[in-house]
């Protein structure tokens, strides 16, 4: 089912804010944050590219931009530098992120041009009450990033490996050891895209190119997965037991996008499983 038509060139990022009981997205490279209440859609027009928010309070998100982090207001409009993000980097921008069970936020970089034996130029990073550390890199393309509920362990993936990694956390949710690899998709030829987990653990992973959200237990298990009516799914978030999925336009062309017309559009699909409240980003 179709919960918003707006086309994106590349929606990402949807973050079901837990106060406002609203949905909020983004199309990353039309440069605009939308939303959708009762009352009709909502849209932010942006300066740069903008990919993923955390919820700081009621009024005010944490947004993810191709320079920095930012404090936005979503009454007023009213924008704040909270850190620099790679703002020396023109050739990159900020990805996929989502704030961890224990206030921090994380969020991942990649080259606007990525792939095709270009180097990985992204790499994933931690705000954390005032502090912004880089975790791992390099990185090709920042997905899939997304919290045990318990806190005890982060996923992330770079799409290009077909791989989903798990690393554990310490108790302020600074990654511990390792990164081991939890999902192996290659065999499958499957590319991990954006992913949340669950109140019970699982994983829902968006698939590029799948037209699905893949469910895997927490051992890897393959559980289901939830078809949407566009071939690139990027992003999936959880408003109760309601899932909500973007995804893009990007890399169609024109026969691809005539005969896929929802392509870009933002699904939902409800009485799925019950995800995780979003959690709290502690400056």
């Amino acid at each position: 089912m179709i919960f918003d038509d707006r086309a994106c060139e590349l929606g990402e990022g949807p973050l079901w804010h837990p106060l406002r009981q609203q949905l909020i997205w983004f199309d990353i490279t039309g440069k605009r944050m939308l939303s959708r209440t009762d009352a009709g859609p909502l849209e932010w027009a942006m300066t740069e590219m903008v990919s993923a928010a955390g919820w700081i309070s009621r009024d005010e998100l944490m947004i993810a931009s191709e320079t920095g982090l930012y404090r936005f207001n979503l009454e007023t409009g009213a924008r704040s530098l909270v850190v620099s993000l790679e703002a020396d980097l023109p050739d990159t921008r900020s990805n996929d992120g989502r704030a961890d069970p224990q206030g921090g936020f994380w969020i991942g970089t990649l080259g606007k041009v990525h792939g095709g034996g270009h180097p990985a130029k992204g790499a994933i990073y931690r705000f954390y009450k005032g502090e912004l550390r880089k975790l791992f890199a390099p990185i090709a393309i920042t997905n899939a990033i997304a919290f045990a509920p318990d806190g005890k362990s982060a996923c992330f993936a770079d799409t290009l490996t077909g791989q989903v990694m798990r690393v554990a956390l310490d108790a302020g949710g600074w990654p511990k050891g390792q990164p081991e690899v939890y999902l192996d998709l290659r065999a499958e030829s499957l590319n991990p895209d954006g992913a949340v987990i669950d109140n019970a653990g699982v994983m829902w992973l968006a698939q590029w190119g799948a037209s699905r959200v893949a469910a895997y237990a927490p051992d890897g298990q393959f559980l289901r997965a939830i078809s949407f009516d566009a071939p690139h799914t990027s992003c999936p978030a959880f408003g109760g037991d309601t899932l909500y999925c973007t995804s893009a336009l990007q890399g169609m062309d024109a026969a691809a996008r005539a005969t896929h017309p929802n392509a870009g559009k933002t699904f939902i699909a409800r009485g799925i499983a019950v995800g995780q409240k979003e959690h709290q980003v502690i400056l």
